[in-house]
C-alpha cells in the first residue's frame, strides 16, 4: 500500500531506535524528546501545539494534554497497560489509542515464573547470606518450598496469563486455577485451568499471581480481605499494576506470617521510595518494573507502537491495536479518526 502524501507532526516522550525515527519519517516531520527521563511539560505542550500523533511511554493522556493538542488523532503506548489513558478524555476529543499487546507475553510469563522460584526457593534472601557470611552450615534454616506439583491461582487469565498457566502445569506439573472477567474454555481444556471465584481461588492457591489490568474494579483489588483468605503458606506475585494492591495491608500480612511470601514487580508510587516498609522484609522479592525489560521484547514492543501510529494515521485502522474503549472512533474503510 502506498503512502499518502498528507505530512503529519508525530512527537515522542523518549529516544527511538534509528528504524523507528526512519519509519516514523516516512509519514512526516518526527520531533523526539532525546534526553534521559521524561520530558518537561512545557516541552511536551509545545510540541504538541501541532502534532498529529503521540508516541508516550507512560505520559498521561488526559483533559488538558488533549486541550493543548488540538490536533492529535492518535496516541501510540509501546506497552500492554494503557492506565495513563484517560479513555473519557480521548473518547471526547476523538483521539484513538493503540497498545501492543501479544508481543511481550513471553516475556513477562518467565519474570513470573522467576518470581515465583526466588520467593519460595529464598534465592534473594540466601544469596545474601553467602555474600555477608552467614553460611555457617546446611540446615533446615536453608529450606524453601516446592514449586512443583503445587497449585497456582491466577487472577486475570488474557494473554500473559494464559502462557504463565502453560509454564506452570507443562513445565512444573502445577494445578492451575483462574478467575477472570470471563470464562476461557480453550485454556480450560488445553491446560487444564479450572475457574474459580475470586475468594475460592485465594484460599485454594499455594502462589497467587495477579495478572489484571488497572481499572477502577481492580484498584486495591487485594486488600487485607484478600490476604486474609489466603493460606499462611502461600505466596503472592504481582506483575500486574501496583495501584491493584493496597501495600500497608501486604506489609501486614507478610509481617504477621499470615502468607509465607511476595514477589514484586510493580508498585503504587515508581520507582518505589528506599523507606517503603516493604523493601526491609525477607521475604519480600523487589524488583524494578522489568516485566518485558529484554532488549528483543522492548524493541519489538516500539516496532508494533510505531506500526500501530502509522496505521491509524493511513486510515488501516484494521491493522492497528486500538485498545477495546476506543474501537468505536474508527472503522475499517474510513479515513478520519473523527
Amino acid at each position: 500500500m502506498q503512502r499518502r502524501t498528507s505530512i503529519f507532526q508525530i512527537v515522542s516522550t523518549k529516544p527511538l531506535l534509528p528504524e523507528s525515527e526512519q519509519e516514523l519519517r516516512k509519514s512526516g516531520t518526527y520531533l523526539g524528546w532525546q534526553e534521559e527521563g521524561s520530558p518537561p511539560a512545557a516541552w511536551l505542550m509545545d510540541a504538541l501545539a501541532d502534532a498529529d500523533a503521540l508516541l508516550t511511554h507512560g505520559a498521561r493522556v488526559d483533559e488538558a494534554l488533549l486541550r493543548q493538542a488540538k490536533h492529535l488523532r492518535v496516541v501510540s503506548t509501546p506497552s500492554v497497560g494503557y492506565d495513563h489513558f484517560d479513555i473519557d478524555a480521548m473518547r471526547r476529543h476523538r483521539v484513538v489509542g493503540t497498545h501492543t499487546p501479544g508481543v511481550l507475553d513471553d516475556t513477562v510469563a518467565d519474570l513470573a515464573m522467576a518470581l515465583m522460584l526466588a520467593c519460595a526457593r529464598r534465592i534473594v534472601e540466601l544469596d545474601g547470606w553467602v555474600r555477608t557470611g552467614r553460611w555457617a552450615k546446611s540446615g533446615t534454616e536453608l529450606f524453601g518450598v516446592d514449586v512443583h506439583h503445587r497449585t497456582l491461582g491466577i487472577i486475570g487469565m488474557g494473554r500473559i496469563g494464559q502462557v504463565v498457566a502453560k509454564r506452570a502445569h507443562f513445565g512444573f506439573d502445577m494445578n492451575v486455577l483462574y478467575h477472570s472477567r470471563r470464562r476461557h474454555p480453550e485454556i480450560e481444556q488445553s491446560v487444564p485451568a479450572t475457574y474459580l471465584d475470586f475468594d475460592e481461588l485465594l484460599q485454594q492457591s499455594d502462589f497467587v499471581v495477579l495478572l489484571c489490568p488497572l481499572t477502577p474494579q481492580t484498584t486495591g483489588l487485594m486488600n487485607a480481605a484478600a490476604f486474609a483468605k489466603m493460606k499462611p503458606s502461600a505466596i503472592f506475585i504481582n506483575i500486574s499494576r501496583g495501584k491493584t494492591v493496597e501495600e500497608d495491608a501486604l506489609f501486614r500480612a507478610l509481617e504477621s506470617g499470615q502468607i509465607r511470601a511476595a514477589g514484586l514487580d510493580v508498585f503504587v508510587t515508581e520507582p518505589t521510595p528506599v523507606k517503603n516498609p516493604l523493601l526491609k522484609l525477607p521475604n519480600v522479592v523487589a524488583v524494578p518494573h522489568i516485566g518485558s525489560a529484554t532488549q528483543v521484547t522492548r524493541d519489538a514492543m516500539e516496532s508494533l507502537a510505531v506500526a500501530n501510529l502509522v496505521a491509524v494515521l493511513e486510515g488501516r485502522y484494521g491493522q492497528a491495536r486500538i485498545v477495546p474503549e476506543l474501537r468505536e472512533l474508527v472503522s475499517d474503510g474510513d479515513d478520519t479518526a473523527g
